[in-house]
């Protein structure tokens, strides 16, 4: 399969997903998503990384980045991180195939309120799972390193991550953060919302709709479509549906047209 034609912006915020091969629950072991974000945390030395947060289920993944002055890191990291856990998965079950569909999805996130929500919407995922009741009880997402951020071994950017939100203190980052989680959780708002998953920007319209510009020729036939509070850049022939059931797939089937992998 051609790789599409990768597009990159500038300090763009990405919200990626990538799924297990035909949504297989390959990383349905501790040692398997423990060794995933070795890998991540190998990226970040690597290639200078920068990470904002982070998910890894039992089936697929979730990263939140920014994207630097050289367009090349998040794919180099992104096929470092997919090639070596599924080569090392593969090698200790003896198994041969595809461990990860072959592209990832990468959503554009407008910075400030928008970014917590997709910061939020990470955290939660395997509460809405219902795997556990709080994120702060599953170690394989980023909920425990920005309430406590970390001396060593860390795989967060602190300081990008309180310049995006738009916070003077990173001790105010971790007193609004915890309260969003606590307000989603007890107000009903953890739910699934297919914008984070399914669009090609998420934000102001104004926001949306300067990506829709930047991407150019990319984005033909996209259409700016409200979503709450909230617009998002997708393809109009695609029914819209905010909310999903709990067994419903958290990604959806189509792919971006960015930074495509195949392994």
């Amino acid at each position: 399969m051609a790789r599409a034609k990768r597009h990159y912006i500038p300090g763009q915020i990405w919200h990626i997903t990538h799924r297990c091969h035909k949504r297989e629950f390959l990383l349905k072991f501790a040692k398997d998503r423990r060794r995933w974000l070795q890998w991540l945390f190998e990226a970040k030395k690597r290639y200078g990384l920068p990470i904002l947060n982070y998910a890894v289920t039992s089936n697929h993944i979730h990263l939140l980045l920014v994207g630097d002055d050289d367009r090349d890191v998040i794919p180099n990291s992104i096929k470092l991180i997919a090639g070596r856990t599924g080569q090392e998965y593969n090698q200790r079950k003896n198994r041969k195939g595809a461990f990860w569909e072959d592209r990832y999805h990468a959503t554009a996130v407008e910075s400030g309120e928008h970014l917590f929500q997709c910061l939020v919407y990470i955290d939660l995922n395997m509460v809405r799972a219902g795997i556990v009741e709080h994120p702060s009880e599953w170690p394989f997402c980023g909920y425990n390193e920005i309430q406590k951020p970390r001396s060593k071994n860390i795989l967060i950017d602190y300081e990008r991550l309180r310049k995006l939100l738009g916070f003077d203190s990173y001790d105010r980052v971790i007193t609004y953060h915890k309260g969003w989680v606590e307000d989603y959780l007890g107000n009903g708002k953890n739910i699934r919302d297919e914008k984070w998953t399914r669009s090609i920007a998420v934000g102001s319209r104004s926001f949306v709709d300067r990506v829709k510009s930047i991407l150019g020729a990319l984005a033909l036939g996209r259409k700016s479509i409200e979503a709450g509070e909230a617009y998002q850049l997708r393809e109009p022939s695609i029914p819209y549906g905010t909310h999903f059931g709990v067994k419903k797939g958290d990604i959806g089937p189509e792919n971006t047209y960015f930074w495509n992998v195949k392994l």
